[in-house]
């Protein structure tokens, strides 16, 4: 029996939500049994990390642990050199804590994980596991146990494809962004979710596991492209019929997730809980904020003299132009959000004396918090955080030194593009530190709003409902609003044992260097990477 339903809905933010449970003229009501969470649930905001980024935030949900613990900030890490930077893309590996999914399966409860990002390589007691974020080439030899893999051949038109990132598809897809390929990645990502759900069909009938966790990431991925149809405080006055046309068909991926969150609800039974959570928000960015430009302007950072080729490096490093031995600073990633200063490892090494850190980062603070509108004088930069302020644990020294939000929450711009600050042609979806998080089922309040909780609270809310002490070394707390007094009366929240470190680079197995630059490629289109 499965006691617990666990469903991503990555990006997903109440101000999409909130419309799709509305009568809306020409749209109808979108998601009905959405609405029928909202009315019978509990629900409240979910704080992302601190930059509200995919892969430190959904770490974050599997652990219970803050980014200064489990050790993800980004997809990828730079590692400097001599003088020279590399791109190293994160995985499991780099997790330095233990996943939920083996703390329920060595309680000997039944898991099954679909499309979370950063399971792959899979870990030691998984459960069965399908990981995200994953080439479609992959997806075989990431599957947890081996034998589910064969399984999953059994659905209908089956193709890994289907379901991992197929990287020359959504490359043809976003190779242009007018309203024609809009409207292809829009059914791109419901024919891909729909693959997703027809794998957590067949394994909560077949299996009955006592935690069935799916991720459905095409909010996501839609709202980067399409958040300007999706916002009700962006439509025009005078909307066009393109507009119109491409705002029906987006509604049309949230009835369709609406369908499938229903059907697995009642697949799950009555006697399940169910909570639904996303990793952060959305919201629209107005402008380009290009952070190196401003940083080369200082003098922080130094190009070299030439032509700037690459020299083999993946086109989506622009970092071949950067002279490293003269850089102090510079923001390696547009998702990062965040500023490293180079620290000289001895005398004679390129980057500033440890001696000087202190001052040097106070300097550059106040210029960055000096990059203001010239027209109203309000500043580009709303709030820039040293690394130590928002976040502790073994994993802080490798945190970017200072984490940037932008007054739009939008990401930065690496590029040397002038000017520093330019407006969109049109607004663009971002992050927000709010996400989603809602509870329905037995045992939860009906009708419940709370105050917002941390993603690190998610996984130990997981837990409870599974019967399980929540292990004393969780930074989150179980959401205790959420449930109504007699069951917790009956079921008190017990603290357990520590969960576990994490496994390490134990496994030597690797992509290629055409597959990393796939997928940095496919970042790049998604705006994380330039």
């Amino acid at each position: 029996m499965t006691r617990t339903l666990a469903i991503g809905l990555d990006g997903a933010t109440f101000t999409v939500l909130d419309q799709m449970v509305e009568e809306l003229p020409g749209l109808g009501l979108a998601m009905p049994f959405m609405k029928k969470i909202f009315e019978q649930g509990s629900r409240s905001k979910l704080l992302s990390t601190p930059n509200p980024l995919t892969p430190p935030a959904w770490v974050s949900f599997m652990t219970g642990r803050t980014p200064g613990n489990h050790g993800v900030y980004d997809f990828i890490r730079m590692e400097e050199k001599g003088d020279d930077v590399f791109y190293t893309l994160y995985d499991a590996r780099d997790v330095q804590t233990e996943m939920i999914w083996s703390i329920a399966t060595r309680a000997g409860k039944k898991v099954v994980a679909l499309n979370y990002p950063f399971t792959a390589p899979p870990r030691p007691n998984t459960g069965s596991l399908v990981p995200g974020f994953t080439h479609w080439k992959h997806l075989r030899r990431s599957t947890s146990p081996p034998e589910l893999y064969e399984r999953l051949k059994e659905l209908p038109d089956f193709s890994p494809k289907n379901l991992a990132w197929d990287f020359e598809h959504e490359k043809q897809i976003m190779e242009a962004l007018n309203q024609g390929d809009l409207a292809d990645w829009i059914r791109y990502h419901i024919r891909r979710d729909e693959n997703w759900f027809a794998v957590a069909k067949k394994l909560l009938v077949e299996d009955k596991p006592d935690l069935m966790a799916v991720l459905f990431d095409g909010t996501d991925k839609l709202q980067h492209q399409i958040y300007y149809y999706l916002d009700p405080n962006l439509i025009p006055e005078e909307p066009s019929e393109g507009y119109l046309t491409l705002r029906a068909l987006s509604f049309e991926y949230f009835r369709k997730l609406d369908s499938w969150i229903e059907q697995l609800v009642e697949l799950a039974g009555p006697d399940c809980q169910v909570f639904l959570n996303s990793d952060h928000g959305f919201t629209a960015s107005f402008e380009v904020v290009r952070i190196n430009a401003y940083l080369a302007q200082k003098g922080y950072l130094v190009l070299k003299a030439g032509d700037g080729n690459d020299d083999g490096r993946p086109t989506a490093s622009w970092f071949a132009n950067v002279d490293f031995t003269k850089t102090s600073a510079y923001c390696p990633t547009p998702s990062s959000n965040g500023i490293v200063i180079r620290v000289a490892a001895k005398p004679g090494d390129p980057g500033i004396a440890p001696a000087e850190y202190e001052a040097f980062r106070d300097r550059l603070i106040a210029d960055l918090e000096a990059l203001v509108d010239p027209v109203t004088g309000e500043r580009i930069i709303t709030a820039v955080r040293k690394r130590e302020d928002i976040y502790n644990g073994a994993a802080l020294p490798e945190a970017p030194d200072l984490t940037l939000t932008l007054r739009d929450h939008g990401f930065v711009s690496i590029r040397d593009v002038y000017p520093v600050v330019e407006k969109r042609p049109e607004p663009l979806g971002t992050h927000h530190p709010d996400g989603v998080f809602l509870a329905y089922g037995p045992g939860i309040r009906s009708g419940f709003v709370g105050e917002r909780h941390n993603i690190h609270d998610a996984p130990a809310t997981l837990l409870y409902s599974l019967g399980l002490p929540i292990p004393d070394n969780f930074e989150g707390k179980v959401t205790v609003d959420f449930f109504n007094d007699d069951y917790l009366m009956v079921n008190p929240v017990r603290t357990g044992e520590a969960a576990l470190a994490g496994q390490g680079k134990t496994d030597e197995a690797s992509i290629s260097e055409a597959e990393k630059a796939k997928l940095l490629e496919q970042l790049q289109m998604l705006g994380y990477v330039e």
